[in-house]
């Protein structure tokens, strides 16, 4: 069972690769629920290079945050406003205006979803620069060390 499990995992490193680990970070940034930590992990313990899949999954997830962050500048704003009011949307944009790099930073490092905070950023008007450089300082870090943990892993295979 566990023979077939790694043949399976190891056939999908293959097949995929440093594009998989991209796609799944892109994507999870803007709207799909997997984080793509498992797959850096199973990569780097498959062989694939721990610079490199980090690297990859940083870029993939960063512009996949900013896709996100510029949808919800241009689309979720009036959505926003009629769900929670204008007084609670001011308060909000408040909050975000003065916090909003700290959210990027906690959400990019930590299982809080990255994806909610991108869209966030965007429907609050967050500086791009701002939001790229935060989201760059937490997930490169994040994906460093769980790329190291997947090749320490694999090491021990």
């Amino acid at each position: 069972m566990v023979e077939n499990l790694e043949n399976w995992a190891r056939t999908l490193v293959e097949a995929y690769g440093y594009v998989g680990i991209f796609l799944i970070s892109l994507t999870e940034s803007i709207v799909q629920p997997i984080p793509p930590d498992p797959f850096i992990a199973g990569g780097t313990a498959l062989g694939l290079d721990p610079w490199f899949s980090a690297i990859i999954a940083t870029l993939g997830s960063v512009f996949g945050g900013l896709v996100a962050h510029t949808l919800g500048n241009k689309l979720g704003e009036p959505v926003v406003r009629r769900l929670i009011g204008e007084n609670s949307f001011t308060k909000g944009e408040k909050l975000f205006n003065r916090y909003g790099i700290y959210a990027v930073l906690i959400a990019a490092v930590t299982p809080i979803p990255f994806k909610a905070v991108c869209w966030l950023a965007g429907i609050f008007e967050m500086k791009r620069i701002t939001f790229l450089i935060a989201s760059f300082l937490g997930r490169f870090p994040r994906f460093m060390m769980v790329a190291f943990i997947g090749d320490s892993l694999g090491n021990l295979l």
